[in-house]
């Protein structure tokens, strides 16, 4: 029963809203220091225009009001990568992996499930704040780490190292991990737009073959993409695309 660990994204697109979900302690303090911030700190803190800050400062505003509404996270982020996990026209069976396999790392809500109710809101780990004295990452570790210990099944990470890192190192080596090449003209190249769109297309496909192993996810085909078993390893898979 293998579990998959995804990002957040930046790009949101509002979808059909849901009740909303109380706020863990760790995330309220995070709101607490977020809505102290003017829209001059928040556009040092986010490496943003004012006018930019301005809004993000309306929706912490309008978070910490219990104002703002609340959509399930895997429709509400609308990144590259989401945009090509399927999302919409779900048998029973995609939903059920969706809901109950796949999970989202936030520096905000912390570890969530797909479907998990939140709000619109700017936050990555990359925010310069610190609560209770402690960086963003090492405010979550304790957090991120349980999940882990807690999950005595394989996970597999479609992490950027920026999410990777919040895990202690020892932690940080059980994660299973996937890379995605084109071979041009028999050189390997990647970059974040082939692995931000590849990721979105393996987890569909995942959902759709209801993969239950690590050796399933080895037998997938998608989007052009197969696994090379030459270039992958005991806890990296690494699926090639022939541009």
């Amino acid at each position: 029963m293998i579990r998959f660990l995804i990002p957040t994204a930046k790009e949101m697109k509002a979808s059909k809203e849901v009740p909303s979900q109380k706020l863990s302690e760790k995330s309220a303090a995070i709101l607490t220091e977020m809505a102290k911030l003017s829209p001059d700190e928040l556009s040092i803190a986010y490496k943003i225009k004012p006018e930019q800050a301005e809004k993000e400062k309306q929706r912490w505003g309008a978070i910490l009001s219990g104002e703002a509404k609340s959509y399930p996270a895997v429709e509400l982020f609308n990144g590259l990568m989401y945009r090509h996990i399927k999302r919409s026209d779900l048998s029973t069976c995609e939903k059920d992996f969706l809901g109950q396999r796949v999970f989202i790392t936030s520096s905000f809500y912390g570890i969530i499930p797909a479907f998990y109710p939140i709000q619109e809101h700017r936050h990555d780990f990359h925010t310069k704040i610190k609560v209770d004295g402690q960086s963003l990452k090492n405010y979550w570790r304790a957090e991120y780490d349980q999940f882990l210990e807690e999950n005595q099944v394989p996970v597999i990470s479609l992490l950027s190292s920026e999410f990777e890192d919040v895990f202690s190192p020892t932690l940080r080596k059980q994660l299973f991990t996937v890379s995605f090449m084109e071979d041009r003209n028999g050189v390997l190249k990647t970059h974040s737009t082939i692995s931000k769109k590849a990721r979105g297309a393996f987890l569909t496909a995942v959902m759709e073959e209801n993969c239950q192993t690590i050796n399933d996810l080895r037998k997938l085909s998608f989007d052009e993409f197969n696994y090379r078993e030459d270039l992958s390893s005991n806890n990296e898979l690494v699926f090639v695309k022939i541009a």
